[in-house]
């Protein structure tokens, strides 16, 4: 059975606690797709409902299933992550964006939650982060990896 506390006032109240957290899963390797769905499936509150491999397919995916979560590798194939983001925020407000890279360098985590990321999770972390990356991502609530976040304090 699935144990819950109660739902503080931040949390979007259509995803408490009926609902699981609809994850579409973007990466452009299939190895790294793959471990990220098992990592995410595992989780009792957690459903990908999609895979997408490249931006336009990403694009696709979240117009298509509107998720509450997008988990979104930075380094995607076929445009701009950047602006991609940008375009889903307008197209589809609903959804939080998790940003997922190997890099932390402070101006792409700046970049991307200036264009509307709500989560920043470095990939060798994501194993214990990402969940709660996630869960934090469809309340409404900022995530930074640790790392990243020392590095953005240091800038300002």
């Amino acid at each position: 059975m699935l144990h819950l506390t109660p739902a503080p006032a931040t949390i979007r109240a259509d995803l408490w606690p009926e609902r699981l957290i609809r994850v579409v899963l973007a990466d452009d390797h299939p190895l790294m797709r793959r471990s990220l769905r098992l990592l995410l499936d595992g989780e009792e509150d957690v459903d990908v409902i999609a895979e997408a491999r490249d931006l336009p397919t990403v694009i696709r995916d979240v117009n298509k299933h509107v998720p509450n979560v997008l988990v979104l590798d930075l380094g995607m194939a076929k445009g701009s992550t950047v602006e991609v983001i940008r375009r889903l925020r307008e197209q589809v407000p609903d959804t939080e964006i998790v940003m997922l890279t190997m890099e932390d360098t402070p101006g792409f985590a700046q970049q991307a939650l200036d264009a509307g990321a709500i989560a920043f999770v470095r990939k060798d972390f994501a194993d214990t982060e990402l969940p709660e990356a996630v869960r934090s991502a469809a309340y409404g609530e900022e995530y930074l990896s640790p790392q990243v976040a020392a590095r953005l304090a240091s800038l300002r």
